[in-house]
């Protein structure tokens, strides 16, 4: 993409999430994303029902009466979108590629992380990590985040999401709010996951075509996979060709749905003509 299209672009995904993202998700976020700790506030006197685990002992022996420390809720959090840029990404035979559609997702939640007052940060991988940006707050920070998704160099190799995962917990020890977008055409170490998932609150967040799951019959094709640069001819004309193929796509998709599940994360699929903030209102609420 031309800078100016990437600009255009850009400001597209603002108009167009602003008023969603204000409307539905902002506060369901707010609601859903509660503070990661206890900080302290101020201390005062003793009332009948405070925790004596909160007793300030010193202030109690130097006036002779009992005060108590009062905490609040840490509010500040951090989010990481996590971004596979790998060549499968950069596809789509709708409305928009699934790197479109991923950017107007990440700026709908990096909208609603700035009007928390949380950081945004973002990840980009494909074979390896390819890009980090460091997490800050605003809404300026959001439009950075959505033109880097839009103007990477997507990448004709299978996806490592080891590696993204193996960054991501190396660099940032504090518990974050990690949200994971990628087709899931490629693997990954199930142990991995899992240490992730228990570190950070995870969702994985799977884009993908209605082209991906099911082909239609267009007669003997010549397929190209843009990630390895295999080809194969098929004849989608066969039902039963067909018909194995959205199975074994099916297949693929459950098994990685439980992967994420039993590791106590969260996934949801959304193809790119889907509305996502519903999507998205429905996981906040639950």
């Amino acid at each position: 993409m031309q800078i100016k299209d990437i600009v255009k672009k850009v400001k597209q995904i603002e108009i167009r999430t602003r008023k969603k993202t204000e409307a539905s998700l902002m506060g369901q976020y707010h609601s859903a994303f509660k503070g990661q700790g206890m900080t302290f506030s101020e201390v005062r006197q003793y009332q009948f029902g405070d925790d004596t685990r909160r007793m300030d002992w010193n202030k109690t022996a130097r006036f002779r009466e009992p005060f108590v420390k009062v905490m609040e809720e840490e509010r500040e959090l951090t989010m990481m979108l996590i971004v596979d840029i790998s060549a499968s990404m950069d596809y789509g035979t709708k409305t928009q590629l699934k790197r479109e559609y991923v950017a107007e997702i990440c700026a709908s939640l990096g909208f609603s992380a700035a009007g928390n007052n949380d950081k945004i940060g973002l990840i980009l991988y494909a074979d390896k990590v390819l890009k980090v940006v460091p997490p800050q707050k605003g809404r300026k920070h959001v439009l950075s985040i959505v033109s880097n998704i839009l103007s990477a160099d997507y990448v004709p190799s299978k996806s490592n999401l080891d590696a993204a995962f193996n960054y991501m917990m190396g660099v940032f020890k504090r518990k974050s709010l990690v949200f994971l977008f990628s087709d899931f055409e490629d693997e990954f170490d199930q142990k991995i996951l899992n240490v992730t998932a228990r570190k950070h609150q995870l969702l994985g967040l799977r884009v993908y075509d209605e082209k991906d799951m099911e082909i239609p019959d267009i007669g003997y094709a010549l397929f190209r996979d843009s990630e390895t640069g295999q080809q194969v001819w098929a004849n989608t004309s066969s039902a039963r060709w067909r018909y194995e193929f959205a199975e074994q796509q099916k297949r693929k998709m459950r098994q990685t749905k439980e992967e994420f599940e039993n590791s106590s994360a969260h996934f949801i699929d959304i193809k790119t003509s889907d509305d996502y903030s519903r999507f998205l209102y429905q996981h906040f609420k639950k």
